[in-house]
């Protein structure tokens, strides 16, 4: 474990609380600021800067060591040798302060990414050395999530949802994470920020994607800034917030920065590559990594200087950092020489070095006196959540036109066609085999309709994964919306088509078995819509997402009884019987519709002998009870099950997400 150290103490008896949540808001004006014009903070913005405590991030001694798992176990060759450990960072220092942006620059691989991703928290709790970084000079010693809820992170990828309007996006994420703020508090709070953001005049725009046209790239990844700085955050993290842009909307975003910094007080690091000329005059500090050591540490008139002294002459079509990439072995091997570092005070904080047990003595800060405060109302807070998220639910249900058309025209087309199939089945042998391979391919059809929402699942999933590891909301809030929201609608997809299958058809003529089936095949849809969800949560992609459901859907027809009896089904392929999908609501089907015509005589024999009648139909598939109810309690807890399953997934990778 790293070496810890006495903290400073508090100057001029200043209170050493830190201010992580503004919740002040000022008025808008109505003119839209201009896109590319950041260089000046609004006014409404600039009068707080005064009020803003200052904050310093300090990174002492860190290190990250990837330990990889050998793919060939010992046991099966003696020779195999242990994967040998990966140094991703070697005893990283620098210090961050407030109003100032620090750069974080280096070759693919040197741990830029890894080295953002530990400051702000998103590392198991394994791999986190409490006693390496400190804010303000008080430790974090208790876990990452404490970083997690004092720093902003913006992931390279903008991971927001593509049919939100960007004031929308905006909004629930202040619903999400300003929770005490009254709803008028909330939307200054965002009409505020799309004016510092400078995204007002798209704010009911889509976001959009690849798929769906939206803002530009540079306004979409303003947006992502947007949503891990409505809780305004002192520390503002970013993983490469230009790539993928073009200069000029590069440079707005460094702009947009810089300004924030000054006008908020906010400390900003972020990694780049490469910055152009234009944009290096918007950086205050430079962190410059070389296989996970730092070779820089200071301004870029400093690395000149040692350019310099190395003997190297930088030329006029560079500029210091270009250059320096050029030269890294040689500035690396150098490092030891010409380090110099600009801030004394980076290191002065730590008079002495503590024993392992003072570290765990050492009095720190508590950062998590907003979730004490919310305790006192944790159900009020998470019914606000799945208010919210049902809310967003509808919304995207709304506007995803495939999804909303896709399962309606196909529970009315498919109903239709399957009717048109057996239009007016008789009541004889032939007819009892009809309605069982209705039923059958019925099943089937119902239970594989859900798979075109996998590929929503997946897309939601980034975001899901994204906002719960932030502490938005919580994957059971998440579940319980996401039940609430698709429940009527799929009871709305079940009546469309049990409507034209069961008269066209006709089944049953009691109005108590209609409602019955109606009722079954909505049961169905929702299972269907459960395994769905559960499989996309473990499913990496749409191709294998597919495939997974193919292959046990597949093996659920197989196993339901319709093609091998269950006495005839191997004893250790037996258990596959018992937990089909299919089987139950089978069994319900045939049940509903021949229990009330257990005495009707299907098939006579010559002399008015009746060789098969409703109760005969029954006892063929082993249904000498009642079991409807069951078979529904069973199909109801399927549905219960897999969604269980999905939030205890969810909820494993939302705390070791690193999104």
């Amino acid at each position: 474990m790293a070496a810890c150290f006495h903290p400073k103490p508090t100057i001029n008896g200043e209170d050493d609380s830190v201010i992580l949540f503004s919740t002040s808001s000022s008025p808008q004006g109505s003119t839209s600021p201009s896109s590319s014009s950041y260089h000046s903070p609004p006014p409404s913005l600039s009068s707080h800067h005064h009020s803003r405590t200052s904050h310093k991030l300090t990174v002492r001694n860190l290190s990250y060591t990837i330990h990889l798992k050998g793919s060939i176990p010992d046991s099966f060759l003696h020779l195999a040798q242990k994967p040998k450990p990966v140094e991703v960072l070697k005893s990283v220092s620098f210090v961050a302060r407030s109003s100032e942006i620090v750069a974080i620059l280096g070759p693919s691989g040197t741990g830029k990414s890894s080295l953002l991703r530990i400051i702000s928290g998103r590392v198991n709790d394994k791999d986190f050395d409490p006693c390496s970084i400190s804010i303000d000079d008080h430790l974090m010693m208790r876990s990452p999530d404490q970083l997690r809820k004092i720093c902003g992170f913006v992931a390279q990828e903008d991971n927001l949802l593509p049919l939100l309007t960007v004031r929308e996006t905006l909004i629930f994420s202040a619903k999400f994470r300003l929770k005490e703020m009254s709803s008028k508090e909330k939307e200054e709070r965002v009409e505020s920020l799309m004016q510092e953001l400078g995204l007002l005049h798209v704010a009911d725009s889509f976001v959009g994607d690849e798929e769906n046209r939206g803002i530009s790239g540079g306004e979409r990844k303003r947006v992502s800034i947007g949503v891990d700085m409505i809780h305004d955050p002192p520390i503002l993290l970013l993983d490469e917030p230009t790539s993928g842009l073009d200069s000029s909307s590069a440079l707005q975003v460094i702009e947009l920065l810089a300004s924030m910094a000054k006008a908020r007080g906010r400390t900003v690091l972020l990694s780049i590559h490469q910055p152009s000329y234009r944009i290096l005059r918007y950086i205050s500090k430079f962190l410059l990594l070389s296989h996970g050591s730092v070779v820089h540490n200071g301004s870029l008139e400093l690395l000149e200087e040692n350019i310099q002294r190395l003997g190297f002459q930088i030329p006029t079509q560079l500029n210091a950092l270009e250059f320096a990439m050029e030269i890294m072995p040689a500035l690396e091997a150098s490092t030891p020489k010409l380090t110099v570092v600009e801030d004394k005070d980076s290191y002065e904080s730590y008079p002495r070095v503590w024993s392992d047990e003072g570290c765990n003595r050492i009095q720190q800060r508590d950062y998590d006196d907003d979730d004490k405060r919310m305790g006192n109302f944790w159900f009020f807070s998470n019914l606000l959540e799945i208010m919210f998220l049902c809310s967003r639910f509808w919304k995207i249900i709304y506007r995803t036109k495939q999804l909303f058309l896709a399962r309606t025209m196909q529970a009315i087309v498919g109903g239709l066609g399957l009717a048109s199939v057996y239009v007016k089945v008789r009541k004889d042998e032939e007819g009892v085999a009809e309605r069982l391979g209705l039923f059958a391919f019925s099943l089937s059809f119902l239970l594989s309709s859900t798979v075109e929402a996998l590929p929503i699942y997946l897309q939601e999933r980034r975001v899901l994964m994204k906002e719960a590891s932030r502490g938005a909301y919580k994957i059971s809030s998440y579940m319980i919306a996401n039940t609430i929201v698709f429940m009527p609608f799929l009871f709305a997809v079940s009546i469309l088509f049990a409507v034209p299958v069961y008269w066209i058809v006709g089944l049953n003529p009691s109005i108590s078995a209609f409602a019955f089936f109606t009722f079954v095949v909505w049961l169905i849809i929702l299972m269907a819509s459960s395994l769905v969800l559960f499989l996309s949560a473990i499913s990496p992609d749409f191709i294998s997402g597919n495939s997974l459901i193919c292959t046990v859907l597949g093996s659920f027809f197989l196993f339901s009884g319709y093609f091998i009896p269950k006495d005839n089904i191997p004893k250790y392929w037996l258990f596959m019987y018992y937990v089909s999908l299919y089987r139950y609501p089978l069994d319900t089907l045939l049940t509903n519709e021949y229990w009330s015509l257990r005495n009707e005589c299907f098939s006579w024999r010559p002399g008015n002998m009746c060789i098969l009648s409703g109760n005969d139909v029954l006892k063929s598939r082993g249904l000498e009870k009642d079991t409807r109810w069951i078979n529904v309690g069973i199909m109801f807890g399927f549905f219960l099950f897999y969604r269980v399953l999905c939030w205890i997934i969810l909820a494993r990778k939302a705390s070791t997400s690193t999104i």
